[in-house]
């Protein structure tokens, strides 16, 4: 059983589709009741169990509720993905805090949130696999990126602490760690780009990676997987 959220398009939709061609059951997460439901209809028409939560992971007082409404149907995951995540171009000097705020809660808070509202789920089972997606901005500092780098260089510390505060009960955490996708993202309001779309990765390249993460087995664990377009940083 596994759990996506940002599953309704994009990584996350691909994803879906990926896992259950590999036999997964589904717990799917969005916020857009109508494309999660048209994802989760084409799985089912396939013989998936699928559960679906709608839920906007910007509002951190809706998160536990939420995720205690989809993991109360009696499925339990062994792998999280945490998928669900923004951007946002514009200079750090001018940039407003609550766009500030609401990018670090999509792509650090909600991740904490949905990691602590699972693990004792997944101690109970005696482990599983958490896989956050990441971005290589991380690691690199870009100009007008610069809250999108930040969020995502947390991430990447509270991926590994976690890893070692739940090592022990047998709880592996993986970072998918990805330049470039073509993804909806790249269509927000609060993103400005002229890169060249069609030199980007795939979803389906990027769900094939993150699918491969999962398929380890429990005995061993890729700790970072990156994955760029051959092109380089954009």
């Amino acid at each position: 059983m596994a759990l996506i959220t940002g599953a309704s398009r994009g990584i996350g939709a691909a994803t879906a589709r990926q896992l259950a061609a590999q036999g997964y059951q589904l717990l799917l997460l969005a916020r857009s009741a109508p494309e999660l439901e048209q994802l989760a209809a084409e799985l089912r028409a396939d013989g998936r169990r699928v559960e679906t939560q709608v839920l906007d992971l910007a509002d951190p007082s809706a998160i536990a509720a939420g995720l205690a409404a989809l993991l109360g149907r009696g499925l339990a995951p062994s792998l999280v993905v945490n998928n669900a995540g923004a951007a946002y171009t514009g200079p750090l000097a001018e940039m407003p805090v609550d766009q500030w705020q609401w990018l670090l809660q999509l792509n650090l808070t909600s991740v904490f949130q949905v990691c602590q509202a699972v693990l004792p789920t997944l101690r109970r089972q005696g482990g599983g696999h958490i896989i956050n997606v990441s971005s290589h901005a991380a690691r690199n500092a870009f100009p007008e990126w610069g809250a999108y780098c930040a969020s995502k260089a947390a991430l990447a510390s509270f991926s590994r602490c976690l890893a070692e505060e739940e090592r022990c009960h047998g709880i592996r955490v993986s970072t998918l760690t990805l330049g470039a996708v073509n993804t909806p993202l790249w269509d927000s309001a609060t993103v400005h780009s002229t890169f060249d779309r069609r030199a980007m990765l795939s979803p389906e390249r990027a769900a094939e990676a993150l699918v491969s993460l999962a398929l380890q087995p429990a005995s061993q664990i890729v700790e970072d997987l990156t994955l760029m377009p051959a092109g380089g940083a954009f």
